[in-house]
């Protein structure tokens, strides 16, 4: 009898990934595997498919978690509709934009504090004078949204 899907052996050398990983990604719910009378995981077409956009969506800068809540909505065992794939990707895109946002402002802050509250670069001590930004919590202040004014 012909076994159904790709074992987890085929779908580490058509991803790239090592079988445990593939393992790890199934925990955070990027795949679904079938098992076989054997009890051995069987992989459709669309786990590749999966596996190749939470890849990529790694490399953008999005967890495991985010990923997997993303592809949860998703049909299981079955290639994603160009809606489907549609849909997360605005999801993403904004996701992306907010993130090009708050670096852009990153950017413009470090011109003149680093916003870490400490007054270890000269001109932090016209910002944050004797420390006065450390009442308001631990952390770098003035990168988690306080301003001068508050």
């Amino acid at each position: 009898m012909a076994q159904i899907g790709l074992s987890i052996g085929d779908l580490a050398k058509r991803s790239g990934l090592a079988v445990s990983a593939i393992r790890f990604y199934e925990t955070h719910g990027i795949v679904q595997p079938l098992r076989n009378t054997g009890g051995h995981r069987r992989y459709g077409r669309a786990d590749l498919r999966r596996l190749s956009f939470a890849m990529i969506a790694q490399r953008l800068g999005f967890s495991l978690t985010e990923i997997g809540e993303h592809l949860a909505k998703l049909p299981a065992h079955k290639a994603p509709t160009r809606s489907d794939w549609s849909r997360m990707g605005r999801t993403f895109r904004k996701r992306i934009d907010d993130r090009i946002a708050a670096l852009e402002d990153l950017g413009q802050r470090l011109d003149g504090c680093i916003g870490c509250g400490c007054l270890s670069l000269d001109k932090c001590a016209l910002y944050n004078p004797d420390d006065t930004i450390a009442a308001r919590g631990s952390g770098p202040r003035y990168l988690l949204g306080d301003s001068l004014s508050d």
